[in-house]
């Protein structure tokens, strides 16, 4: 048995610092301080981790040099083993202008030409480098003419009279992909349906989304062939159960949708996971965007870490970051709504820097797997936030988090081995214990 120890300190300049642990027999009289893993206790199945391919990052992406960019699609989808990616259906506030794929009434001027200049070229790099990535797509807002206020920007609703032209619009989307060899595995009815953004956003209710769902989106996709799962709600925690039950309540709605997407702009709310773990065992949970305003600091690396380890212990199968690139100013963003990222561009615009967000993520998406599943565990001490998954190849990995000023021993113990170690303060520790 191998285990590998794999640690993140900043104060002590460490990041993906690699040792090895000596396990030993497990004995009964090791009675405090113990973490407990359970093996053959298993929860639900992961599909991946990853961030979203915005045309803002596409942007950063084309302003770097050939060889930092392959250092930089190396280091999210080698390194980091990004395997699903959100993009973003027509604009969103990180484009550099709003746009939609089609302004006549016929659709009969579709076209998804310009994601062919930003997005397109960094999604087939990436594809490159892992052929098995899965993509996630959201839309923020309907063509204008298909809305009540006649805008892209500030909520409004779907027209009635367009709801087919806009499920079928949303065909024609997937098929262009399709055409390219990008596969859009998931769908979103709607990126945060319940606000009025500046940027592009459109309103819909529980009882809107059941219609354009039942009646028009998934009657379109089963006419067209379209195997796309359709996912909904796509906004913030707070009212994840409450709009679960609205929209599963519907007996046609269990069949037509395949999960549940949300945000984590609203506060933790990882009970209401749980709950929709458990009320509606059969659906997909992702958690498809999380952020912070621009700081030069960007000091989240807890807060990400935290929220995934939380997230994941609820029972989620995917978690998508935000912007996977943006500049040294937190955009290009058309609306002046600035955001940090892992990733982002350095003051020449001709390298980049890893912000310790990403070493902080890259602990769970480097070791749990697609396919892996999570194990049961118990722990002495709650401060200690952790996780732990069993991949496809029988390797265990755990994930150990420490947001305390003060140093935390432990005695893990998993079947017939026992180690003893210390988790520092203000520090992540991942363990690869291979068979």
């Amino acid at each position: 048995m191998k285990i590998t120890k794999i640690e993140t300190n900043k104060n002590r300049n460490l990041y993906f610092n690699k040792s090895t642990i000596e396990a030993k027999k497990y004995s009964s009289k090791i009675q405090n301080q113990v973490l407990n893993i359970y093996p053959n206790v298993t929860y639900q199945k992961f599909i991946g981790f990853g961030g979203a391919i915005t045309e803002a990052s596409g942007y950063c992406y084309s302003l770097l040099p050939d060889n930092k960019k392959q250092e930089f699609l190396s280091a999210y989808f080698d390194t980091l083993n990004y395997s699903l990616c959100r993009l973003t259906i027509g604009s969103s506030d990180f484009s550099l202008n709003s746009y939609s794929y089609a302004n006549k009434h016929d659709l009969s001027d579709f076209s998804i030409e310009k994601d062919l200049k930003y997005v397109i070229p960094l999604i087939k790099d990436a594809l490159k480098i892992n052929p098995n990535i899965h993509f996630l797509a959201s839309p923020w807002s309907p063509p204008k003419f298909m809305k009540n206020t006649k805008i892209l920007s500030l909520g409004g609703k779907l027209l009635d009279k367009y709801k087919q032209t806009y499920a079928e619009y949303l065909v024609k989307y997937i098929n262009a992909y399709k055409e390219l060899g990008i596969n859009i595995d998931y769908i979103t009815v709607q990126n945060e349906p319940n606000a009025i953004q500046l940027w592009e956003s459109c309103l819909y209710s529980a009882e809107d989304e059941v219609d354009f769902v039942t009646n028009y989106l998934y009657p379109t996709f089963k006419k067209n062939d379209i195997n796309t799962k359709i996912i909904i709600y796509d906004h913030n925690k707070e009212k994840l159960f409450t709009r679960a039950l609205e929209e599963f309540g519907n007996s046609t709605m269990k069949d037509a949708a395949s999960g549940i997407a949300f945000h984590w702009y609203s506060g933790n709310h990882f009970e209401n996971i749980a709950l929709c773990r458990e009320k509606f065992p059969d659906k997909l949970l992702f958690h498809t965007e999380g952020c912070f305003g621009f700081t030069p600091e960007n000091p989240y690396a807890n807060e990400y870490a935290h929220d995934i380890v939380e997230d994941l212990n609820s029972g989620i199968n995917g978690y998508t970051d935000w912007n996977i690139i943006l500049d040294n100013k937190g955009g290009p963003n058309h609306t002046k709504n600035y955001c940090n990222s892992p990733i982002m561009l350095n003051n020449e615009e001709n390298d980049f820097i890893k912000n310790i967000s990403y070493y902080y993520i890259g602990h769970f998406s480097k070791f749990i797997k697609p396919g892996a599943v999570r194990l049961g565990f118990s722990r002495y001490l709650g401060d200690i936030k952790m996780t732990a998954f069993k991949n496809t190849d029988n390797s265990i990995a755990i994930v150990m988090l420490n947001r305390e000023h003060y140093n935390i021993d432990f005695n893990l113990c998993m079947e017939n081995i026992t180690f003893k170690d210390t988790l520092e303060q203000q520090s992540i520790i991942s363990y690869l214990i291979e068979q």
